[in-house]
């Protein structure tokens, strides 16, 4: 059985395309470009399901048209219509998965400064403005981060950490 803690969230399912089962997939991640046997995990009624995929090609940088084994017609792929995209943890170099990631994937994570020490546990993510920003619970007080690569040291994937060096007074504010 496939965990949550297993995978990250690579994209979004959009609508489908045509009439042969093809769907399109909206992400900025090339994993499929980097795998033989290319296979995309999805939730469905709470279990996280592998699905092997028959064939792919971009139609744009960011949409995957994706043609998944045994999904041959337009109603089997409307089934698959807005659900999150996930990908296999054990599939991808630690050196390369944080540029793979999105901010949602580090939900769940310590995050630890390198001066203050522990500052509290990522429970969502903020995109409704330009900048994303990453909620921590901070000891029951929400903290806003802003979600900037430059202020992240290292990623602990397995023990789910995020080290940050952090500007003075910034959890201040």
């Amino acid at each position: 059985m496939i965990k949550k803690e297993e995978v990250f969230k690579i994209g979004q399912f959009g609508k489908p395309h045509g009439i042969k089962g093809e769907i399109a997939l909206v992400t900025n991640s090339d994993v499929l470009d980097n795998s033989e046997d290319p296979y995309i995990i999805c939730e469905i009624d709470g279990i996280l399901v592998p699905f092997f995929i028959e064939e792919y090609r971009y139609k744009t940088d960011t949409v995957i048209l994706v043609k998944l084994k045994n999904v041959d017609d337009e109603k089997a792929a409307r089934e698959f219509s807005n659900r999150e995209v996930f990908y296999s943890l054990d599939e991808v170099d630690e050196e390369d998965l944080v540029g793979e990631m999105t901010w949602d994937s580090f939900i769940g994570y310590q995050v630890i400064d390198e001066v203050q020490g522990k500052i509290g546990e990522i429970t969502d993510v903020d995109e409704s403005t330009i900048n994303v920003l990453l909620q921590i619970d901070r000891e029951g007080e929400e903290v806003l981060l802003p979600a900037v690569e430059e202020l992240i040291l290292s990623a602990d994937h397995e023990n789910k950490r995020l080290i940050v060096s952090l500007p003075e007074g910034l959890l201040d504010l």
